[in-house]
């Protein structure tokens, strides 16, 4: 009887870390955006990253937090490779310092 109370307590437990973990995580149907100045927003796709093979635990806690927070992503931190800037390098994906490739994230 013991055993089997500890193994559906560990079964509730793992569904439970499961759920928790995907509840917080950004959807890949979601899109985020980022107000931005004359360069124009920013909108993130989640579906766009899972195509390209990403899952949320490959940015999420590691690079982003794993909830919104009102930091500010400035270009000079992506450019010295941070947040966004940790993959698009140049050579994992198009850089973020690369002038012909702004229009690939600021939209007008």
């Amino acid at each position: 009887m013991k055993l089997k109370a500890l193994f559906l307590v560990s079964v509730l437990v793992f569904a439970l870390a499961v759920i928790s973990r995907e509840g917080f995580a950004v959807p890949s149907g979601k899109t985020l955006e980022f107000k931005d100045g004359s360069t124009g927003k920013v909108t993130f796709s989640g579906s766009i990253h899972a195509e390209k093979g990403l899952k949320c635990n490959d940015c999420h806690p590691k690079i982003f937090p794993m909830k919104k927070t009102t930091e500010e992503l400035k270009m000079s931190d992506l450019n010295a490779g941070k947040y966004c800037g940790e993959c698009h390098d140049g050579k994992k994906a198009f850089a973020t310092n690369n002038p012909a490739d702004c229009s690939k994230c600021h939209k007008k």
